[in-house]
């Protein structure tokens, strides 16, 4: 097939364009490098041992997203493209309203001129709010605590009323729990703009000595440690998701919304353990408030996705940790020099 991936040089982009490229998919990736590096589609190409085409895009652009989308003859996008930080969202709403709302209605446009039917969207576990139960299975009611949260849930409604309006448009809703860990080549991974806004990057980011510590946002939460828990996967596992839910679409010709975890909860000082045993590098930390829109405990029913996809997480945290301290160790500044070829 021949595939879309809006923000495909990011880092769910990245591992997800590896994974439709060594499954023999065409891909063109569309990005417009807010939040992620020029150097990504030629480290793509060294994993997947051929390139995906790439164009500076904003999704916003509907006119030339269209163009795009008519001139290659697509067969289904995969939208990643979008504002991901939490706190960042809480102090600049519209801009998270603009880009991630505004940006999903400008590619539904540009797919309906097209005429591609096909869509898996990134969405985010996020949609739940403060859950009343864990795991979270997909009937749990949805209930934005943070104006990221709001965009996921405004964009699930908007791509729902489309499939219900065009009875031939399939979608694939994919609410992501926590990424982590890096490609094993060590040549993608997670590199994000300024402080890190998730635990992992920020764990890395002092293990290699980028920052002097680490902090933990919250101590006091109803958890085993008093620490924010969450349900971490490998972004490996998040990726080879993404074709999955592609075939699904095309076998089954049937809409789907899934969670994808791994079924497990952390809390944020037993990721720093296991990075720490795993790694063997000790990880200072100390801890601070609570920030805006965290909420104490999230993790995954994941069952929904292995029954309908055949997906599970495979990689064990050992592993998450593993894979992240090489992207880390291997690019000590991020995506900052670039690996000859």
């Amino acid at each position: 097939m021949r595939i879309v991936v809006t923000g495909g040089a990011g880092y769910v982009g990245s591992h997800t364009a590896v994974e439709l490229l060594r499954r023999g998919h065409h891909v063109t990736i569309i990005d417009n490098f807010s939040n992620s590096s020029q150097a990504s589609p030629g480290r793509i190409a060294m994993i997947a041992g051929q390139s995906a085409a790439c164009e500076n895009l904003d999704v916003r652009d509907c006119s030339a997203v269209t163009e795009l989308l008519r001139d290659n003859r697509i067969d289904a996008v995969i939208h990643l493209a979008g504002l991901k930080a939490v706190g960042e969202s809480c102090a600049n709403p519209l801009d998270y309203f603009d880009n991630n709302i505004g940006g999903t209605i400008s590619l539904l446009r540009a797919m309906r001129a097209a005429d591609v039917r096909q869509l898996v969207f990134s969405s985010s576990a996020t949609v739940y709010g403060q859950p009343e139960n864990n795991p979270i299975s997909e009937d749990a009611p949805r209930h934005a605590l943070n104006p990221y949260a709001r965009t996921k849930i405004v964009s699930e409604d908007l791509i729902g009323d489309l499939c219900n309006s065009q009875i031939e448009f399939r979608a694939a809703i994919l609410r992501y729990f926590n990424p982590v860990g890096a490609h094993p080549s060590g040549l993608i991974g997670e590199d994000p703009n300024g402080m890190p806004d998730n635990l992992m990057p920020y764990i890395c980011q002092v293990a290699v000595g980028r920052r002097a510590e680490l902090q933990v946002f919250g101590g006091d939460y109803p958890t085993r440690d008093g620490t924010g828990l969450r349900d971490y996967l490998h972004v490996v596992d998040l990726a080879r998701a993404h074709v999955d839910a592609l075939d699904y679409l095309v076998r089954e010709d049937a809409n789907l919304t899934v969670n994808l975890g791994s079924g497990n909860g952390f809390t944020v000082l037993e990721m720093i353990q296991a990075f720490e045993r795993t790694n063997r590098i000790q990880i200072p930390y100390r801890v601070m408030p609570r920030r805006a829109g965290d909420v104490a405990e999230v993790f995954a029913d994941a069952s929904l996705a292995r029954r309908l996809m055949g997906w599970r997480a495979e990689q064990t945290l050992e592993r998450m940790c593993e894979d992240a301290w090489r992207w880390q160790s291997m690019n000590p500044d991020g995506f900052g020099v670039e690996i000859p070829a």
